[in-house]
């Protein structure tokens, strides 16, 4: 249940709203938008049936909630929500781009990756510190060597960091050096770390799991913002089919229907839907004329040598064609992304 306030209800009004909801035990969750103020009540409603809440002052309606997700829904915050990372807005007008390798392999490697991405017009250093792979024989990262390496990068470019956390005790070791945690697709229902990424407040890039319906994600994203951490980035990274042609197939339709359902940012992952280099460009732009708000794509200075997914990783020189191209499309859909080359 959401319990829309009036325009103009002031501070005191709702506060009188919310302790009565926390006097009996129910979770408040308040949601300000650019008219009216919506308090998502998390519990059992049944707690209110003798309560008069209509009656109180500035409360316009309550609204029952068919979703099982309530934050993440429209129902609770109607407008899109933008999500301010050290000044880079994700979710408005402008289309934000996270590049970089899928591993930090050396300090040399990561830096000379973001002087590259950032040069194309990318905000935002992407890199992995601790890599859950398939096989446990597998380069498995450099975790906190791999996260001061990033941490000099963003020293020396001023691009924002995001990396993957895949326990509790990364998220420890991980939230003084990066800016944006992301949660990858084998940890889409792992609970306890949704938790506890929620519990730090710090943005999250979520993304889908391979074998997850929209309606299982949205659920999963609600473990994290149940926690208070709203700063919550969808990110559509391909499905498992039957197709073999690439690693995973990319459902583009699930932008339009995620921005139908959630106020919550859509990025894209053309990298791992493809698992191939050549395809990503087309996928990328094909996201951002489906509506996305922005890209996560795998830059490595030498894709040969990579120590990870070598195969779907841009050189420094593809990236900067495709950054060029999305200029053009930012353009045409009314929406900005500033080429850096």
């Amino acid at each position: 249940m959401v319990i829309v306030m009036r325009p103009g209800t002031n501070e005191a009004e709702i506060n009188e709203v919310s302790k009565v909801l926390e006097s009996l035990g129910l979770g408040v969750h308040i949601s300000k938008g650019t008219e009216r103020t919506i308090i998502g009540v998390i519990g059992d409603k049944r707690l209110l049936n003798d309560v008069p809440l209509e009656l109180m002052t500035g409360v316009e309606k309550l609204v029952a909630i068919a979703e099982p997700y309530k934050l993440a829904g429209k129902t609770f915050k109607p407008e899109s929500s933008v999500i301010d990372v050290g000044g880079v807005k994700i979710g408005g007008k402008e289309i934000v781009i996270m590049a970089g390798p899928c591993a930090v392999e050396s300090r040399q490697q990561i830096i000379e990756a973001a002087h590259a991405v950032k040069k194309s017009g990318a905000q935002i250093l992407r890199g992995g510190a601790y890599k859950p792979r398939t096989s446990p024989y597998a380069f498995q990262g450099l975790e906190e060597e791999g996260l001061k390496y990033l941490k000099e990068a963003k020293d020396e470019t001023g691009l924002l960091i995001i990396t993957e956390v895949t326990s509790e005790r990364a998220v420890e070791s991980a939230a003084e050096f990066v800016d944006i945690f992301q949660i990858g697709a084998r940890n889409v229902q792992n609970f306890q770390l949704l938790k506890e990424v929620g519990r730090s407040k710090k943005p999250v890039l979520f993304k889908r799991g391979s074998s997850t319906t929209i309606d299982e994600w949205l659920n999963a994203a609600e473990y994290i913002m149940s926690e208070g951490n709203y700063n919550v980035i969808l990110c559509e990274r391909g499905i498992r089919t039957f197709e073999t042609a690439t690693r995973n197939t990319l459902d583009i339709s699930a932008v339009p229907v995620l921005k139908s359902l959630s106020h919550l940012p859509v990025f894209v992952d053309p990298s791992h839907a493809a698992g191939k280099a050549n395809y990503i460009s087309s996928l990328s732009k094909a996201a951002i004329a489906a509506g996305a708000d922005g890209l996560i794509i795998e830059v490595h200075p030498n894709p040969k040598c990579a120590l990870s997914d070598a195969a779907q990783q841009l050189t420094p020189s593809v990236f900067d064609d495709l950054c060029k191209d999305i200029s053009k499309i930012a353009e045409i859909l009314g929406r900005e992304f500033k080429y850096g080359g």
